[in-house]
């Protein structure tokens, strides 16, 4: 069995962290957008939202991070609907950033490549 190795190099990767219980309506957003999977996982995390709280009292400091790895030529679209998807236009509400990447790594069916191969071999 051959065992081979595709390297991406058009990708970038979106982080969104939004306050517990967001996560899921942006993946879903994401995936809409096109995106293909996205990653959840819980962190903490303070600011000065959290030190005032309502009547002094603390806010929960619990976060949803989402990760998704994109596409350069569908990462604007996915970041935006993401940052709407998230209300992250309301202060306090979290953050998104994208990191182009320099290589990732993944299998990729033969099909899939194929495809994306002929594609490329008919550009002008």
């Amino acid at each position: 069995m051959s065992r081979d190795l595709t390297i991406l190099t058009d990708v970038s990767l979106i982080t969104c962290i939004v306050q517990r219980g967001k996560a899921d309506k942006v993946v879903q957003t994401a995936q809409e957008a096109g995106a293909s999977g996205a990653t959840i996982y819980y962190g903490y995390g303070s600011g000065v939202r959290e030190r005032l709280g309502v009547l002094g009292l603390a806010i929960d400091v619990e976060k949803e991070i989402i990760t998704a790895m994109v596409a350069d030529d569908q990462a604007d679209r996915i970041f935006e609907r993401m940052y709407f998807a998230a209300e992250l236009d309301v202060p306090g509400n979290g953050v998104i950033y994208m990191t182009r990447l320099e290589k990732a790594a993944t299998f990729i069916p033969k099909d899939i490549l194929d495809r994306v191969h002929a594609k490329g071999s008919h550009r002008p």
